[in-house]
């Protein structure tokens, strides 16, 4: 196509460095949800252990409250959940300043899964059939997000 060299090199340039962004922006994301993921459902297990250690809180009268929270940020279990939800809510932040929320958070959604597996087998819960078929739905939900471009604005 004679006369369109510089313009076809041009945009042959542009082509490959969008498919180069393209590729580079998959692997952030990726990795970033994986970290939300394991983050997220590490801080959720340990949350819901630490507090289950503590018992319930009885009664609402502010005395019994202000020890019952006391007694929750004097436990290490606590402190270790609530470190990696903060980890959890830095890449949350970071994910969504590129990416659609409408990919991260139906992507994310795969915790679920973690989370019930863990619950299974590090705090010993029965998980019923039916939260089964449901964190089944979830997986399949995952895949059909997880198989679409994480950001439909490429200007961001």
């Amino acid at each position: 196509r004679p006369g369109f060299g510089a313009a076809d090199k041009f945009l042959s340039s542009k082509l490959r460095e969008f498919m180069a962004e393209s590729k580079s922006q998959r692997g952030k994301t990726f990795i970033l949800l994986a970290m939300m993921v394991t983050f997220g459902s590490a801080g959720d297990v340990l949350l819901s252990q630490g507090m289950k250690q503590l018992g319930g809180l009885h009664g609402w009268a502010p005395e019994k409250a202000i020890a019952f929270f006391a007694r929750a940020f004097d436990s290490g279990i606590v402190w270790v959940a609530i470190t990696l939800l903060i980890l959890f809510l830095v890449s949350y932040m970071l994910v969504l300043s590129w990416a659609d929320f409408s990919y991260v958070s139906p992507a994310s959604a795969i915790g679920y899964v973690l989370v019930a597996l863990m619950g299974y087998f590090f705090l010993g819960e029965h998980v019923p059939v039916t939260r089964w078929i449901g964190v089944s739905l979830i997986c399949a939900g995952v895949f059909v997000v997880g198989g679409t471009q994480p950001a439909t604005n490429q200007n961001r």
